[in-house]
């Protein structure tokens, strides 16, 4: 089945939800025996092909642990006001060997955060996902250090290759943190990664993020981020705030205010955006959609303002969906 007829099969199948009873779908019955076989069959194979290279590099116990790998299928639909509408397909994958990573670390990974640009490119993230690539799939051993941010620098170092022709060597180490603040309820996080590509030059990133829970089912949030890249060699900044809500046991939404801005000798802004991301489960935990109005204050268009709206339909398949 085709990406664009899986598209159609789903939003069909939404639009007669009053069809089935279930508490754990918005699905048709008939869109669920559709999409069921199809789903059960990538996990399968998504599974198998895991456990295969962890058993290979690491050990027999391979077989037998759990195995958080996955593969993520998703269609964006996106339009900003006096510019064209997108439409732009996405895969991403993270392959889990949890008993090779006891030596060293195999990682296989789509879409790095090195190659999504810079911080006005990047939009809403982290808020959301952007930018998946075949293309930008990189592949390398890591070594670990501390493996528990609350006691310590939880420290990664790694090389490898970016999967392309001629291949693009590469070498990055990581740090974070997480502190609690005090006693009370506010928790403070930092995440900090420096990279050399050949063919794109070395580039550091670091955030920070301070937070705390309103109530049972809010939680606010203030993100601050740093990035150089050698491509662009000039100082990014990023400043946001946002509080998540809880809907219910199915949906969520999160409300963001970001400004971003470069330079360190004269700063300036470059955009001023809110946005609402509503996040909705449409079946079992392995459909999704995101629904993302946004209001832009572009440098470009003099600060006057821009609508954009995103549609994102995800569908993942992950191992433990499907007893084995």
């Amino acid at each position: 089945m085709s990406r664009v007829h899986l598209a159609v099969v789903l939003l069909l199948g939404i639009t007669s939800v009053h069809a089935t009873p279930n508490d754990d779908t918005d699905l048709a019955p008939w869109a669920i025996e559709t999409i069921t076989p199809v789903h059960d069959r990538v996990i399968r194979w998504v599974d198998i092909t895991a456990r295969n290279l962890d058993g290979f590099f690491g050990t027999l116990d391979s077989q037998e642990v759990d195995n958080e790998s996955y593969l993520r299928l998703s269609s964006d639909f996106d339009w900003m006001e006096s510019e064209d509408f997108e439409i732009d397909p996405g895969i991403r994958f993270k392959l889990d060997l949890p008993t090779t990573r006891e030596r060293l670390r195999l990682i296989i990974e789509s879409d790095p955060e090195e190659s999504r640009g810079t911080l006005e490119e990047q939009g809403a993230e982290p808020l959301r996902p952007q930018d998946d690539s075949l293309s930008n799939t990189v592949i390398g051993l890591a070594g670990l250090g501390n493996n528990d941010p609350t006691v310590g620098w939880k420290t990664q170092a790694g090389a490898g290759v970016k999967v392309r022709w001629p291949l693009n060597p590469y070498a990055r180490a990581s740090a974070e943190r997480l502190w609690q603040l005090g006693d009370g309820p506010w928790q403070l996080s930092s995440y900090n990664r420096a990279s050399w590509f050949e063919d794109d030059g070395y580039s550091a990133r670091t955030q920070w993020d301070l937070g705390r829970p309103l109530d049972s089912s809010r939680h606010l949030r203030f993100i601050s981020q740093l990035q150089w890249q050698e491509e662009y060699d000039t100082l990014e900044f990023s400043q946001g705030a946002q509080i998540n809500e809880v809907l219910g046991p199915r949906s969520a939404i999160r409300y963001a205010g970001v400004l971003v801005g470069d330079s360190a000798s004269t700063p300036r802004v470059n955009d001023y955006y809110l946005l609402a991301d509503y996040r909705r489960d449409l079946h079992r935990q392995m459909l999704f959609v995101d629904i993302v109005p946004e209001l832009h204050f572009p440098r470009e268009a003099d600060f006057q303002p821009r609508w954009a709206i995103s549609l994102r339909i995800e569908m993942l398949f992950r191992a433990n969906l499907l007893k084995r």
